[in-house]
C-alpha cells in the first residue's frame, strides 16, 4: 500500500467545506476515509452532528477516491458533484462531538458520461452508523459546468 498524502491533494473542497480528515486507503474498486466529528463548526446542533451530515462525508469520500485515481494517472483532480442518495440509513440521529468515524465507498458503476453509484457505510469502533448508496457526477470539466449552470440561471 502506498502512503497517502495529505486530503488536500485529493478533494477541491477547503476551509469549512472540507470535512473528511484524511484518506485512509484507495484501490481499484473504492477508499476509506477517517474523520474526527469536530466540537464546532459548520452543520453542529446541541445534540451534535446531524446524521444526514453522513452523506457529504460519504460524497467527500467518493471524492477523494477519483482524486487518488487521477494522480494515480498522472491527470489533475476534477470537481465533482453529488447527484442524490437512495436507502439512506443511520442507527442514531447525531454522530457525538470527538468521535472518529470511517467511511467507506465502493464503487458499484462508472459510466463513460461521468455518472456514478457508490455504497457507503460509515463506522465509528467497528460498529456501522450509517449506509447510503450515493449517485455522483464527474464531468469532464467542472468550472466549465458550474460557469454554465449560472449563466443559464441570469
Amino acid at each position: 500500500m502506498t502512503e497517502m498524502l495529505p486530503i488536500e491533494n485529493y478533494v477541491p473542497h477547503r476551509g469549512a467545506m472540507l470535512l473528511i480528515d484524511r484518506l485512509l486507503a484507495a484501490g481499484a474498486e473504492g477508499a476509506t476515509a477517517e474523520l474526527q466529528v469536530p466540537r464546532g463548526g459548520l452543520f453542529l446542533q446541541d445534540e451534535g452532528m446531524p446524521a444526514w451530515v453522513g452523506l457529504e462525508y460519504m460524497a467527500q469520500t467518493v471524492a477523494a477516491w477519483a482524486g487518488w485515481r487521477a494522480l494515480q494517472a498522472g491527470q489533475p483532480v476534477k470537481l465533482g458533484f453529488l447527484l442524490g442518495t437512495r436507502k439512506f440509513e443511520a442507527t442514531a440521529l447525531f454522530f457525538a462531538p470527538g468521535t472518529r468515524l470511517q467511511v467507506q465507498a465502493q464503487c458499484e458503476l462508472i459510466a463513460e458520461n461521468g455518472l456514478g453509484m457508490f455504497a457507503c457505510s460509515i463506522r465509528a469502533d467497528d460498529q456501522l452508523c450509517a449506509t447510503a448508496r450515493i449517485s455522483v457526477y464527474e464531468p469532464e470539466d467542472g468550472s466549465a459546468y458550474v460557469q454554465a449552470l449560472q449563466t443559464t440561471e441570469n
